[in-house]
């Protein structure tokens, strides 16, 4: 029985990283008879779906080598409104009814090709002097979060119909889209925040060839 395993799981909604990680966990521990090390690579948003590398035994050694690896991640940019956390779990506030054109929005998004600076949201997993933000940011805490260059190698506009642009991005480690959500919105003048996000790819691997989390339910 190899206990030093690479796993790719279809993380659903609605769910956290750790949550899957703990399922896989406990599927593990009772198929090894013993509890199982589990570790993951990199964190998805509880909205967000998609491709999660799971690694397991031995195999946790590497997860900081997995977790630099660049992705590509399809999203849905909602036009018009911000949101507090970025996505559709914060306060929603509006913001413009201005209506960008097809062509602003394709010469908006060709702008944030190549490398970029990104402030990472204050809702996220950034440890901040050894707390993790999102905590400090549930407390009502407000924390400058350290500016952070990131590369984006390819940016498509998948299809846009006032208000949501649907985007597929291929971006360097540590790239928040999110964040990339929330800036397009500004510079277009209308705000905008993140509603649907869903990763396909880390680096070769395919979320295609992904298992769903319900296969560690027992």
């Amino acid at each position: 029985m190899n206990e030093d395993r690479v796993l790719l799981i279809d993380k659903p909604a609605g769910i956290t990283s750790f949550g899957v990680v703990a399922r896989v966990r406990r599927h593990l521990s009772q198929e090894f008879g013993h509890k199982a090390k589990v570790g993951h690579t990199g964190t998805l948003d509880p909205f967000a779906t998609g491709l999660m590398i799971i690694v397991t035994g031995k195999e946790c050694r590497n997860a900081g080598s997995y977790s630099k690896l660049d992705k590509v991640y399809e999203a849905t940019i909602h036009l018009g409104q911000t949101s507090s956390t970025g996505d559709p779990e914060g306060e929603v506030t509006e913001v413009s009814d201005l209506i960008p054109t097809a062509e602003q929005v394709a010469e908006m998004l060709a702008k944030f090709v190549g490398e970029i600076k990104q402030r990472p949201p204050m809702y996220s997993a950034i440890k901040i002097n050894g707390e993790r933000a999102y905590k400090l940011a549930r407390k009502g805490e407000v924390v400058e979060m350290p500016e952070r260059t990131v590369t984006v190698f390819s940016l498509d506009l998948i299809e846009y119909t006032y208000p949501d642009i649907r985007i597929r991005v291929h971006v360097s480690s540590g790239t928040y889209i999110r964040t990339l959500a929330e800036d397009i919105g500004k510079d277009l003048g209308t705000g905008a925040y993140c509603t649907e996000l869903r990763r396909t790819k880390i680096a070769e691997w395919d979320v295609g060839g992904a298992e769903p989390v319900a296969n560690y339910e027992y």
